[in-house]
């Protein structure tokens, strides 16, 4: 087929632009979506759907409009939207759906007003590199829980979670005059289990809370991901589906409903320690090609990526062992992190315009992006001066046996029998520096296998050890869910367990690190740093911590995320809402560095 005959007949399969929907129950809906044995169907007329993701979590609130406005600057006619379940309800029975950037319903309505379609990815489960793939961590709280299965404690919270997702979506379904084309079932379940009365058993509860479909899951292209994740009735997503045979095999697998690349990658994630992943615009755009010339529908992952805010990067696990994920989820995509085209987001633009026979909407005007010159920080306090009433247990346990999610904890014992020699964790999750009667002794790094340390005669014939712990990004993908943090079984030195622990919780929220006052700070390592700043205009910019070694960073109380001297990473994104026009404030945390450094804001990432 020729190149205008296929240009013409992907026009008439619906990539013009959607024109605004407003969403009202009172009146017919305006149209309607069905899946069709080969073909998505709007109005009874095939539909291709030209998906780019984005995930609101990631994404300040007042930007949402201008990432799915750039979105369909690229020649998108949809966005796909994951909802992270533990950022919703932090606590059981505690929804949240209105604060900071989580008003999902408004996000879906701003796509209504943008012309887009919506493709809802909820969960519970999504991966997404995003901290326990979504799932809240207080469900670790019950020892011997099992997640993703007919676990019934785990169900009832799953019930109790897409009944408030529900509530909430159900009027800004197609039927009922929204934009919502389909909603995932659930994300990648081949890759991880074969429970299919649990998959059958999801769908029936989105529409036991009236949520009726379509459906659809997504899975690797294989046959036998295939087989576990997909549902009878359900369209199917490869991720992805970039060869003529991954399409064939899903229709063998699952006949009689339409299959798309739910996962197209035009980028990828980076882990600490690595160096910046690094997709190529030819391989992309060839994959693009290939779907638009074979008219397949396809969702980009990711079309813009954002950024882990506070605690919420995700972890992999991995022939590598522990790989947590960056602060950034700029993810090498077409838009950048602070909402930036690129060379990919030019190449994929003018290759989409090929195919349409309208023009596609001008590219919106930039976000503005400031340096701000070296902040002077001065050291503020440390960790030793603010610790809680502590918690006291024969052994040490995880984070989520004390009700703690993130942040920190501190273990300490006095040292009785042997009172030097090797000592070792078991299990330690996922980082730990280590002090005999407050000298630092050393680090052990989870992500390098480090679990052992030799712990220093130093006389003292009851001295005290600490264990100061991090908990990183819980694991989010594949058999290894379950991520308990901090100590997660016992301490032994010289083979000898230790016993009688005093255990300091240190979740680090935002409100209690802005109530640190100034102390003669304790001349160890796990000190807080604060500095000031003056801005004539708030603008976007990125924060060089790269003098810094590693911990958290807080700007006015909002909480950066993390940064590491092992890079690639050594900027964090710093977005206009969050700054103040005159003065503002940043505070570290840095669990090695002693001395105050200045911090630079810079306009880009690298």
């Amino acid at each position: 087929m020729g190149r205008s005959m296929v240009a013409t007949l992907l026009t008439a399969l619906a990539i013009s632009p959607v024109a605004p929907i407003h969403a009202n129950l009172d009146t017919k809906p305006v149209h309607e979506f069905k899946l069709g044995k080969k073909d998505f169907l709007l109005d009874g007329k095939p539909l291709q759907i030209i998906s780019g993701e984005m995930h609101p979590a990631r994404i300040p609130a007042v930007y949402w409009r201008h990432r799915i406005q750039m979105a369909k600057a690229m020649g998108c006619n949809t966005i796909a939207a994951y909802l992270f379940w533990n950022y919703l309800e932090p606590q059981p029975e505690k929804f949240d759906f209105k604060s900071e950037n989580r008003d999902v319903a408004k996000f879906i309505r701003i796509c209504q007003e943008e012309g887009m379609w919506v493709i809802l990815r909820p969960g519970p489960y999504v991966c997404g590199e995003w901290e326990l793939g979504g799932i809240p961590p207080y469900l670790l709280r019950i020892p011997d829980i099992k997640l993703r299965c007919m676990d019934p404690r785990y169900t009832q919270a799953v019930d109790r979670y897409i009944g408030q997702v529900a509530r909430r979506v159900k009027p800004l379904l197609l039927a009922n005059g929204g934009p919502i084309l389909m909603v995932q079932v659930e994300n990648e379940y081949g890759s991880y289990g074969n429970d299919r009365t649990y998959m059958e058993w999801l769908r029936k509860t989105w529409v036991k809370h009236g949520v009726a479909g379509p459906f659809y899951t997504a899975d690797g292209p294989t046959e036998y991901m295939l087989e576990a994740g997909s549902l009878p009735g359900a369209a199917v997503g490869l991720d992805s589906g970039g060869r003529l045979g991954d399409w064939d095999l899903a229709e063998r697998m699952n006949p009689g409903v339409p299959v798309f690349s739910s996962e197209t990658y035009p980028g990828w994630l980076t882990h600490w320690g690595e160096n910046w992943a690094s997709a190529s615009t030819e391989g992309i755009s060839e994959e693009v090609k290939f779907l638009l010339d074979n008219r397949k529908s396809f969702n980009l992952y990711v079309v813009h990526g954002g950024t882990n805010f506070g605690f919420t990067a995700g972890a992999n696990s991995g022939g590598k062992g522990y790989e947590p994920d960056v602060t950034s989820y700029d993810y090498d995509a077409p838009i950048g992190e602070q909402g930036n085209t690129t060379p990919k987001y030019t190449a994929l633009r003018e290759l989409i315009q090929r195919y349409r026979s309208t023009p596609i909407p001008a590219v919106p005007a930039a976000i503005p992006a400031i340096t701000i010159p070296p902040i002077p920080m001065e050291r503020l306090t440390s960790v030793w001066d603010n610790l809680p009433a502590p918690k006291l247990s024969p052994q040490p346990k995880p984070f989520e046996a004390y009700g703690q999610d993130y942040g920190f904890r501190l273990y300490r014992t006095r040292l009785v029998g042997h009172h030097y020699g090797r000592l070792s964790i078991k299990d330690l999750h996922d980082y730990a520096t280590v002090f005999l009667d407050g000298k630092y002794i050393g680090k052990l790094d989870r992500r390098l296998g480090e679990s052992t340390i030799t712990i220093p005669g130093n006389g003292n014939p009851k001295p005290t050890l600490d264990i100061l712990t991090e908990g990183m990004g819980r694991i989010n993908f594949a058999d290894a869910l379950i991520d308990h943090k901090g100590i997660t079984d016992r301490v032994t030195l010289n083979g000898m367990t230790l016993m009688t622990w005093e255990s300091y919780g240190l979740p680090m929220e935002s409100a209690w690190v802005e109530k640190l006052k100034s102390s003669n700070a304790n001349d160890r390592p796990g000190q807080f740093f604060r500095g000031e700043f003056a801005l004539a205009e708030p603008a976007d910019t990125f924060l060089d911590l790269s003098a810094y070694t590693k911990g958290v960073v807080w700007v006015n109380g909002h909480n950066l995320g993390r940064f590491w001297e092992i890079g690639p990473q050594k900027r964090l994104y710093c977005p206009a809402p969050f700054l103040l026009k005159g003065k503002n404030e940043v505070r570290v945390f840095d669990l090695h560095q002693l001395a105050a450094k200045p911090i630079q804001g810079w306009p880009t990432l690298k």
